[in-house]
Formats: structure tokens, sequence, C-alpha cells
């Protein structure tokens, strides 16, 4: 491959270009799609082609391409050079520049002990359909669900610096869900633990089938629970339900082509400003939110970012202060940083790479001994929360509604009894100055998210976040219809 990503980067060098670089992106998906006790999908695709990102003059060009000759690469690159020119006739307040970046030569494959294309996709429709015939077999239980899907993505990555990179990842993605009808109420259960970057080892060691009776029997205690309680009250949440919450409150504010106003069309803004970083009181002492695009399983783990980054860890809030922001090299000099700390991802060869949300978690609490069983006992009255559901939050990423997947009350210190229709309000740091107890490390979970979408033409990406049970007082509870 290098013979053609030397000639694109020879072509823009030739016509002046400050920056280029050129991205080849093979990808295979498998997918398996099971409904009640039918198979409906066995999907196989694959995909391939290139990108070429050209700066010119302080503006961008980009064009992509699928067919990989010799003529084809001049085209493209030509192509992305005479789009640079035309977008320097556009004004712009501060032209577009590059922080400096090492030259890295450098191979990596990510984590698979399985290779999942070469599992059966017969053996994958009768692990689902075990799993959702036990469901169906289960009083009430009107739908079942159940798919898999499984991503190998290879790309090289050449750019001006000097830098050659061969990087592959595999992703592993399940999910099982059903549905219960009793009376005029209809609830859903499902898994919530998210995709991994893993081969096929990470669907035998979360065994659906051993796991499937309860999820259909807790849809159908949800359809008998309780509606949920109104009032200012205590909330324990679980690690796949805080996944989101942090998703939406601190991944997507702290991305920093929102803050610039880059991302107002979609999803919107950012209630946060560059120079509250060091200053802003994020969340209460022991909130501590990590980027950690070195996480084993991490979705986001991809060795080096599409601006040619390494990854990074760092503390994004730091003993509840705000110590950094998601950056691109593009975006960190205009707020006066000298380096990216790597988070420019494309979630395709035909997209231009745009500022992501890397792998963010919470850090457990500092005492190792504390339970979630701790966190409850000292709540006289609030609600336990498991999993993710619906969510709502404005564009400035300031106020928020969110669901969940599995409710109990909490009464006296104990979980008394299931609820269903949960939602809370608050606002981003009230919030998470509101956090007083975490569980210990031994609680800490991963969920991995495969369907962030953002930008325009859409994009969707994947990371990973994290956190253990986690104890909230004084939230507002209840006052909406769902």
């Amino acid at each position: 491959m290098k013979q053609f990503t030397d000639l694109a980067l020879d072509i823009a060098k030739g016509a002046g270009a400050s920056f280029t670089d050129m991205r080849i992106v093979e990808e295979r998906q498998n997918r398996v799609y099971v409904e009640r006790r039918s198979l409906k999908l066995i999907d196989e695709t694959e995909s391939s082609g290139y990108g070429i990102r050209v700066l010119l003059n302080g503006a961008w060009g980009f064009a992509s391409n699928t067919l990989l000759t010799k003529d084809e690469v001049i085209k493209t690159a030509k192509r992305a050079i005479s789009i640079a020119r035309a977008s320097t006739m556009v004004p712009k307040d501060v032209p577009a520049i590059m922080a400096p970046e090492s030259e890295y030569v450098d191979t990596q494959v990510g984590p698979c002990l399985e290779d999942p294309f070469k599992v059966s996709n017969k053996e994958k429709a009768e692990l689902l359909l075990t799993c959702t015939d036990i469901m169906l077999n289960q009083p009430n239980i009107v739908m079942a669900i159940g798919y898999l899907q499984f991503i190998r993505m290879h790309r090289i990555i050449a750019n001006s610096d000097g830098s050659y990179l061969d990087l592959t990842n595999y992703f592993a993605n399940p999910h099982l869900g059903c549905y219960a009808v009793d009376g005029s109420e209809s609830q859903d259960r499902s898994f919530q633990g998210g995709a991994r970057q893993s081969g096929y080892e990470f669907i035998r060691e979360i065994d659906l089938p051993g796991n499937a009776k309860k999820w259909a029997e807790e849809a159908l205690i949800k359809c008998r629970a309780d509606d949920t309680p109104q009032g200012t009250m205590d909330l324990v949440l679980d690690p796949m339900h805080l996944a989101l919450t942090m998703h939406e409150s601190v991944g997507h504010p702290t991305e920093l082509d929102r803050i610039l106003g880059w991302e107002a069309n979609m999803a919107g803004r950012s209630f946060l400003k560059p120079e509250l970083v060091g200053n802003l009181k994020y969340g209460s002492d022991i909130v501590n939110f990590t980027v950690n695009n070195n996480l084993e399983g991490g979705l986001g783990s991809w060795f080096y970012d599409d601006d040619g980054v390494k990854m990074q860890k760092f503390f994004m809030v730091e003993n509840g202060i705000l110590n950094s922001l998601g950056t691109t090299r593009e975006t960190a000099p205009i707020i006066g940083w000298e380096r990216s700390n790597g988070c420019c991802r494309s979630d395709g060869f035909n997209h231009f790479p745009i500022n992501r949300i890397p792998n963010l978690y919470m850090e457990p609490g500092a005492d190792d001994s504390v339970t979630p069983e701790d966190l409850i006992a000292g709540v006289d009255r609030g609600v336990y929360i498991e999993g993710m559901g619906s969510f709502s939050i404005d564009q400035m990423r300031n106020n928020f509604q969110f669901g969940g997947d599995m409710f109990w009350m909490i009464e006296g210190g104990k979980k008394t009894k299931p609820l269903k229709k949960v939602t809370y309000q608050a606002q981003t740091t009230q919030f998470w100055n509101s956090c007083d107890a975490i569980a210990g490390k031994k609680y800490w979970r991963p969920h991995g998210v495969m369907n962030c979408g953002k930008g325009e033409p859409m994009q969707v990406m994947r990371m990973t976040h994290g956190a253990s049970h986690t104890r909230f007082r004084n939230i507002s509870v209840g006052g909406a219809q769902i």
C-alpha cells in the first residue's frame, strides 16, 4: 500500500500542502439477527476504500475513492487539492493549522482470541434462537429478539509527518431483549453489557442463555410494578446506567469542536468554555473521569487516532475539577494548546475525521471495601436504577432527563419493591456535584457504545464508558410520561 500513499503525499506536497494524509480502510462485518423463534437475517458485508485530506493555505480539501490504482489515486489527490483551493475562497477568521505530532511507524492488532469470522453463522444463530426460546417460554413474553454483530476494521494511515501505521481492530456487539405484556401494560428488558473490542470469546464469556430467563422474568415484573414515585430523593445508579449518563453529560460537552460551535447542527453545542478548564467544579471531590484510549477492550482503543496521534490516558475531570477537553490536531491550536490528545476519528474511509468522544470512564471509589449494598444502606428513600433507557438533554448539554431499564424502590436502606417508568431530571454540574459515594473497583464495569451519532453527514462512532455503582443525593424523580 505504501506505493499508493507515497504517491498521494508527493502530489499534495508538490501543490504546496502544509499537511496531507491518506487513510486506507478495509472493513468486514457479520450480523446474525433472530426474532421470536425465527432466523431473520444473516448479513456479510465488506467495504474498502481510501480518503485523502489536504490542508492548503489554511483550508481543507477531502476526497475519497474505492478504486485503488495509480491513476485513481492521482485523480483523487488532485480532487482533494482542487477542493482545498476552492475552500480558500471562503473567508475564515482562523485559518486551519495542525498541531505538531511525532512521526510513527507501527503495526498493531487489537485483542481477538477467537476470530468471529471463523465461527459459523449456524452456531451464532443457534445460540440466539436458544436464548429467544428461553425468553418466550416465560409467562407473558410476546416478543424476543437477539443479534450478534462483528466488525474487523483494518486501517493504513500515512501522513506528511512521516507516519505510516498499519492497524487492525475487532469489535463484538451482542444484544438480547424481550417484551412482556400484562393487561394493558407492556415493558421490555434487555442485555445491558454493551459491546467490546474482542473476538468471539466475549460472546462465550457473557453467557446470554444463562441470563435469558432472568431478563424475561424481570420484563414481567416491570409490567406489574408500581409507577415511579415523584419528589426529591436519592439515587443509586449501576455502571450500565451511568454509561449513558456520562456519555451525554460529560462526553459530549467536553468535545472541543462542540465548544467552538462547529457542531451546532447535530445535538447541540456545549455549556463549557475553554477558560473553564482548571476552574470549573464539574463534580464533587470524589468524582474523577479518565480518558483512556488504551483501555483493554475499549471500543475507542485504536492505537492511533485518524490524525496520527498516539492514543493517550489523562483525566478529563480530576477531584471534581474540569481538567481537560477532547481535542484534535486542528482544534487544539485554536485555544492555544500545543498538542492534540488524540480524539479525532472517522467512521469510514469516505468521511472526514472529526472530534469524537474517547473511551471515558468514572474511576471507582477510593475505598475498595465499599459495596453497592453499602450505598443502598445509606438511602432512606430513593431509587436504584439498572441499565440504560430513555434520555433527553438540551442543546447545550446542561439540563437532562434519564430513564433506565430496571428500577427498585429503596426505603430505609433496603430495596423494597420494583418500579416502572422511572425518570429523573437534573442539571449537569449540579448532578455530578451531588455524588457522595462510589463503590470500589471490584464493582467497576465497562460498557461499549456502538452507535454515537454526530456530524453532517452523520457519522456513527464507538467508545467505551465505565463506572462502579454510584450514589447521588437529592435528585428530582418522576413527573415525566414515558
